[in-house]
């Protein structure tokens, strides 16, 4: 009989006796991932509350908290990540509160630089644990991974942005990072030196205790018209293999083997880049988005992918689709057979895993953004509007069983983009004006903890692949590091691998012995290569950047029409040397291809300090569009405005959170030189950033043209060059050196 022909208290009643029955079977799960212990929304506690009230009843603690992602439960803690402060000192921060009591155990503050994500949008991606070593690991809106310890300490950490090319767009859509095994995952679209300077959603495994570079992988083509997407990627074991599952920016669902990377199968779902998780059920993939479908013509598609085949899988592997479903944003449930969908206007479709067919929707609100969360029979969902609702779904329906509407102190909801993470028996959430825990007091807190997970299965046949680790890295000139080799076979499990491997160095200045130990010579400058190694009929090769010592000098004159220093990184391509009238060689940035104008070049490593940047540049002006020209040093751009006609220091472009400018009269078409350098003060906390500008056939002045003060601290940054070009504009004369 459907749900809805009993009387509403009977349901409430039925449901809390199931609920007491299953107390002595309660189990303290943890929910080290966005979506679960089984990456899919789904919680294995009992016990759960059915209703709640923000005035106390089953409201086990609240902590004043700004968040707009799912928070981590593990380890007797609950982590999350979020914004703080007010002015020139708003930073991302990630806190960690005991996960009984609410006691805020630590935070670890970041500050913002550059990155056009606005500060609303501050916080995005969710953050992961690993019970083993008790780390979490962040991924800030500027590009910063960082692993933290149980203390709040910064383990290891990369620049992502500074270091691989990792892209920042205004969306604010950030990728969160998983753990899977001995590794730590993440997606990024960015653009790097070499084979990798195509703009590519790439996938990066580091270590999980050292923060090494496992493997990179680019599954995909180029970005389908969005270089904003956040599909989180999951893990499954399909058909004899651990496969790492993910939505791409190209469009297509793509599968690799989660050790090493290699590509199994792909299917293309959308004419524009996926944002939505997807979830796994057997060997069974759903996938969803609210974009063009691929065909025909429509918007949004929800679409099970038999995930046992290879290759592309487009015509072949479709199980069933639901055209005109737009479930964009939230990622699919799916439990007992049934796969739970949240649409982008906060419809709930419940649809037969094997059929398709759909069986009932339940509106929740009118903006949906996180994911369902299934817990001991129940639905817990969250919509953007401030509301939180617990629902009891049935075969022909769903009951709401509670509804809470949570508002900011002036009275105006509080979003929540977040869903609900459940451990230990509670269900935790965070929102714009708090961290909730909800539960039942009485209650007993779990004291056993999770078993360990299982070593990875070794594989049993021969040695398919052989991969270095690091498999990239960022070096200074003159230091020495270890290579080691890893073997796995077809089925992406680790192997013995061969003996005697033979090391070598493809275009690297330095030398490399036996046992995989490389120097990379301390004269030899800026340069990039690779480590390579011969193990039997294997290969592989692993990316090296050296960056040399101070300092730097390019005129560009050795370089032909075309090219671009090999080392230097820039965010868009079409940078490029360029040979003037009179004979000149200079770098040349274009127009943009599409979106914001703005190109970043960065030109060395995220640890450098203590240095300054100077470099020649000219303008240029078609009609009402003018081109800004700019440098960047530890973090902070110093920008030449054209339109403005003024001088500005800032580290972040979307909110000028310490922002300073002066006016300054400059002309189209004539070159003027530029020089930044920033310091720590002396007179107390924060930095000094120092710029001036100067016509380049004149005296450089010994006034500096602004000078701007952050009380914050950004400790390191690479140098770069910055342009706003809805236009043509041009840089020569790159310097970089010790500052004096």
């Amino acid at each position: 009989m459907p749900m809805h022909g009993f009387p509403r208290a009977l349901r409430i009643a039925a449901l809390a006796l199931t609920l007491l029955l299953a107390a002595g079977a309660a189990a303290g799960g943890e929910w080290t991932n966005w979506r679960g212990p089984h990456w899919n929304g789904v919680a294995d506690d009992r016990g759960l509350v059915s209703s709640w009230s923000k005035d106390g009843t089953n409201l086990l603690w609240r902590d004043d908290f700004t968040g707009r992602s799912t928070p981590v439960v593990f380890d007797r803690r609950v982590c999350a990540i979020g914004r703080v402060g007010e002015g020139d000192r708003r930073q991302e921060i990630v806190a960690c509160w005991n996960a009984e009591t609410g006691e805020r155990l630590w935070e670890r503050r970041f500050t913002v630089y550059q990155t056009d994500v606005p500060w609303n949008r501050v916080g995005w991606a969710n953050l992961a644990a690993d019970a083993e070593t008790g780390y979490v690991f962040a991924h800030t809106v500027h590009g910063v991974l960082a692993a933290l310890d149980r203390h709040g300490e910064v383990v290891w950490r990369h620049q992502l942005a500074e270091d691989y090319g990792r892209l920042s767009g205004y969306g604010g859509r950030t990728h969160t990072p998983i753990v899977d095994e001995d590794r730590v995952i993440l997606g990024a679209i960015g653009s790097n030196w070499g084979a990798h300077k195509p703009p590519r959603h790439r996938y990066y495994a580091f270590d999980k205790r050292s923060g090494d570079v496992l493997w990179v992988s680019a599954p995909g083509g180029p970005p389908a018209g969005d270089l904003n997407t956040q599909s989180t990627p999951v893990v499954a074991e399909i058909a004899g293999q651990r496969l790492l599952i993910g939505g791409n920016a190209d469009g297509w669902v793509h599968a690799m083997q989660a050790r090493t990377g290699e590509p199994v199968w792909k299917f293309h779902l959308s004419q524009r880049g996926l944002n939505a998780s997807v979830a796994v059920d057997g060997t069974t993939v759903f996938a969803s988005h609210s974009e063009e479908n691929v065909q025909p013509g429509t918007m949004g598609r929800l679409v099970a992918i038999d995930g046992t085949g290879r290759g592309d899988v487009t015509s072949s592997h479709e199980k069933w689709r639901i055209n005109e479903l737009s479930a964009g944003f939230p990622s699919p449930l799916v439990h007992g057979g049934m796969v739970y969908a949240a649409d982008n206007s906060a419809n709930l479709h419940a649809v037969d895993g094997a059929t398709g067919e759909e069986k009932w929707q339940y509106n929740y609100g009118t903006v949906g953004k996180s994911s369902p969360v299934w817990g001991d029979g129940k639905i817990y969902l969250t919509e953007v509007n401030g509301n939180v609702l617990i629902i009891a779904p049935g075969n022909d329906g769903a009951e709401t069983l509670d509804r809470e509407h949570l508002t900011m102190p002036e009275g105006r909801y509080a979003e929540i983009y977040g869903s609900v993470a459940v451990g230990y028996g509670r269900v935790y959430f965070t929102t714009e004006e708090g961290i909730y825990c909800l539960g039942e007091s009485s209650r007993p807190f779990p004291a056993a903890a999770p078993p360990a997970a299982a070593p990875p299965a070794a594989g049993d046949g021969p040695a398919a692949l052989v991969q270095i680790v690091p498999a990239e890295l960022v070096i200074h000139a003159g230091d020495s590091r270890d290579f080691t080799l890893r073997a796995f076979d077809a089925q992406g499990r680790p192997v013995r691998g061969p003996a005697a491997p033979t090391w070598g160095l493809e275009g690297l200045r330095g030398s490399i012995d036996a046992s995989g130990r490389a120097t990379f010579d301390a004269g030899g400058g800026n340069q990039v290569g690779f480590v390579t190694v011969k193990a039997g009929e294997l290969g592989a090769k692993a990316r090296v950047r050296v960056v040399g010592p101070l300092p730097w000098s390019e005129d560009f004159e050795s370089l032909e029409p075309g090219q671009i220093p090999a080392h230097w990184r820039p965010t868009f391509k079409g940078a490029r040397v360029e040979q003037l009238e009179d004979g000149n060689k200079v770098l040349m940035q274009p127009k943009a291809p599409r979106g914001a104008p703005r190109a970043f070049i960065y030109l060395g490593s995220s640890d450098m300090r203590g240095y300054t940047i100077q470099a020649d540049v000219r303008g240029n002006r078609q009609g009402r569009r003018y081109t800004d020209l700019g440098l960047i040093a530890n973090g902070y751009t110093l920008d030449l405005q054209g339109a403005h006609q003024r001088l500005q220091v800032r580290s972040w472009a979307s909110e000028r959170r310490m922002a300073q400018q002066v006016d300054f009269p400059w002309e189209m078409g004539v070159w003027y030189t530029m020089k930044l350098r920033v310091d720590r003060r002396s007179d107390g906390p924060g930095m000094v950033i120092r710029g001036k500008v100067w016509k380049r056939d004149e005296p450089e002045p010994e006034a500096w043209s602004i000078t701007a003060y952050d009380p914050l601290v950004i400790d390191s940054g690479s140098p770069g060059i910055y342009t706003f070009a809805p236009v043509p504009s041009y840089f020569d004369n790159v310097k970089v050196m010790v500052s004096e």
